[in-house]
């Protein structure tokens, strides 16, 4: 029998794990939430959502996942061999592959932006430019670097390699020292640019909107969009913790890892929001120019190019965004690599090979529709946005639910408790709260994001 592989270390468990968690959805997506939904006050639902939900639906997967030993698909299939709640991992991985498929897009732009931030060329002036021009040069950039025809392709094609590289190292080797070196840097960085960010002139206003609760600016969207952050930035739903906790040696405490993954994964979006409030403030710069992808390549260059050093900052700050995109793509393939290994019985290198080769066209795809393919629409939306739209707020909300009730309802109650308490040894006074939330709140209330995203 083939030695079961893990994770060589707690420390590298928990770097995974969290790399997992953290990547794009606290750095890229959590600031503009942030934002858009009432600074503080969102903060504060955000940490209750995570904590309250988040973690129970959180040790939901773990324990699917090391119980069993296997792939998301193949989890499900070993508690319920003779019923269809495998289709429930199915639809997590197929989720995370489409995921995986736009997000080594904007990767890809990440490296680009590293790259031009290094040799300055972000920054080079045309020769009539004007003054107060930036917001105008940093959009044309934009427009160069992501909605081009042949550099997003290149640096798509170079994050496949790097990610396949990566992969078939393996598990420890690959997955783990990556981690291992990664995490800890993006940590450093973000802590180095907090501090920094803290020095602007109007810093203090910045944290009053990030920590000050305005609590008249709760409303149901609010809540609403709270929780749906919150679990996609924990992964839920996704295949990607059942895979991970495949590697769990069974002595690990689940709960202790739930927690601290969710902590350091809060961490991250409260480094995030010291940076960046401060930083829009000092600047004059709010409103639009915190929404998505322009918050990122337009406001935040603008803000280095108003501060001394600003190659230098620049450089360091999508070398950190960088880390968060390659820490998310690496365990979105590891979901569909541990699929094909079981199910196939694939060789790890071969099943490396049959995840990442498709990327090449259908990663091309996403990154053309954001130029020349834009005409190109699938229910209203471009190729990019479709697939964001219908993964992200539709696939990995069903897949959450089913995965709830599949624990709650369809597997022994002492099955739950035994991997959720190591067999009684840890945890148990916990067990019938995260019971309850998992076989009752979680569900429901995970169908309420799905129902307000459907409707809009």
């Amino acid at each position: 029998m083939a030695k079961k592989v893990e994770f060589g270390s707690r420390i590298g468990l928990i770097a995974a794990t969290v790399g997992s968690a953290v990547g794009l959805g606290n750095v890229w997506r959590f600031p503009a939430e942030a934002q858009a939904n009432g600074g503080a006050a969102f903060l504060i639902l955000y940490i209750g959502c995570v904590f309250l939900l988040g973690v129970p639906v959180m040790l939901a997967e773990f324990s699917i996942g090391r119980g069993t030993g296997s792939d998301a698909a193949g989890a499900f299939k070993k508690l319920s061999p003779r019923k269809k709640w495998w289709l429930t991992g199915a639809l997590a991985i197929l989720a995370s592959y489409l995921i995986l498929s736009f997000y080594m897009v904007v990767a890809g732009w990440t490296l680009e932006y590293f790259w031009q931030s290094l040799t300055g060329a972000l920054y080079e002036l045309p020769a009539k430019a004007e003054p107060d021009g930036m917001s105008a040069l940093f959009h044309a950039r934009m427009g160069e670097y992501i909605t081009g025809t042949w550099r997003p392709l290149v640096v798509t094609f170079l994050m496949i390699g790097i990610n396949l590289f990566i992969l078939m190292r393996g598990v420890q080797k690959g997955i783990e020292k990556m981690s291992n070196v990664m995490m800890p840097l993006l940590f450093v960085l973000l802590v180095v640019f907090a501090g920094v960010a803290l020095t602007f002139p109007k810093a203090s206003e910045g944290l009053v909107f990030f920590l000050n609760p305005d609590f008249s600016k709760i409303t149901p969207t609010v809540v609403v969009n709270a929780l749906g952050q919150s679990f996609f930035s924990l992964s839920l739903g996704m295949g990607i913790l059942i895979t991970y906790s495949a590697y769990f040696p069974k002595h690990t405490h689940l709960v202790q890892t739930a927690v601290t993954v969710s902590l350091l994964d809060l961490v991250v979006a409260l480094l995030m929001g010291f940076i960046i409030f401060p930083a829009v403030m000092s600047f004059g710069l709010s409103g639009e120019s915190l929404e998505g992808a322009t918050l990122v390549f337009v406001t935040l260059p603008e803000v280095f190019a108003q501060m001394p050093g600003t190659q230098w900052w620049s450089s360091l700050f999508f070398l950190l965004l960088m880390v968060a995109a390659l820490t998310s793509t690496i365990s979105l393939g590891e979901v569909s690599i541990a699929f094909l290994q079981n199910h196939f019985k694939m060789s790890r290198r071969k099943a490396c090979f049959w995840v990442m080769l498709p990327l090449l066209v259908l990663s091309s795809m996403s990154s053309l529709s954001q130029g020349v393919l834009s005409d190109v629409r699938v229910f209203g939306m471009n190729w990019f946005d479709f697939l964001d739209n219908t993964a992200t707020n539709i696939m990995l909300p069903v897949a959450a639910i089913l995965t709830c009730i599949f624990l709650g309802w369809a597997t022994p109650k002492e099955y739950f408790r035994n991997e959720l308490t190591n067999n009684g040894h840890v945890g148990v006074r916990l067990f019938p709260v995260i019971r309850f939330i998992v076989r009752y709140a979680a569900p429901v209330l995970i169908a309420v994001i799905l129902a307000a995203k459907i409707l809009g």
